[in-house]
């Protein structure tokens, strides 16, 4: 059976967030997806220092929920990301988890299936919504999209309910989530081989 990580990085547990995360795990359970839904809290993060430690080990130094989920992103067949909108951004908490969560573990999302989900009172979504969809498109993840922008709108839950087309968004992200993973099972039933990628050739742009 499928299931899918659901990473709430909004400091209110229940809140709009959570419930256009609920309303895209509502869907995908429907169509036999399992799902978990992993609530960051509202203990401060901490960022990544670039200790390079990871490179290592392969897990990360500081000892929290990254490595917790790191030591089982292979049970996992793809990752949505929740985010409120922090002054046209996602919360710091959240892109403290993250930015230690990929530059540890990226190479083991090659293949998932990821979305974004974005909650605001009015403005910012689609700029909080880039943002997190940069971490999938570095790591060969399989961007799975919707009707419109996966965001909502609203203060409190109530609101986001009563976004009959954000709503609806999540749902049809559900949706194309679910038939994406049926997809892609089907084909490891039949054998098809997966991508056999090349080595990683890094650069900058300093030339001596």
């Amino acid at each position: 059976m499928s299931k899918i990580l659901m990473i709430n990085g909004s400091p209110h547990e229940f809140g709009c967030t959570y419930t256009a995360l609920q309303e895209v795990a509502d869907t995908l359970e429907k169509h036999a997806v399992e799902t978990e839904i992993l609530y960051l809290g509202k203990k401060p993060m901490q960022g990544c220092i670039a200790c390079m430690n990871c490179k290592k080990t392969g897990l990360c130094t500081f000892k929290d929920h990254v490595n917790e989920i790191s030591s089982c992103l292979d049970d996992y067949s793809g990752i949505i990301v929740g985010s409120p909108v922090y002054y046209g951004g996602p919360t710091g908490q959240l892109c403290s988890f993250l930015d230690r969560l990929f530059f540890s573990s990226g190479n083991k999302m090659a293949g998932k299936l990821a979305a974004a989900v974005v909650s605001c009172r009015r403005g910012g979504a689609t700029s909080t919504f880039d943002r997190l969809n940069k971490y999938f498109t570095m790591c060969n993840m399989y961007i799975v999209g919707s009707q419109y922008w996966n965001q909502v709108h609203g203060i409190k839950p109530d609101d986001v309910r009563k976004d009959i087309e954000g709503m609806q968004t999540m749902r049809t992200l559900g949706l194309n989530m679910a038939w994406m993973l049926k997809n892609i099972n089907t084909g490891m039933q039949q054998c098809i081989e997966s991508i056999d990628y090349e080595k990683t050739v890094y650069t900058n742009f300093i030339r001596n």
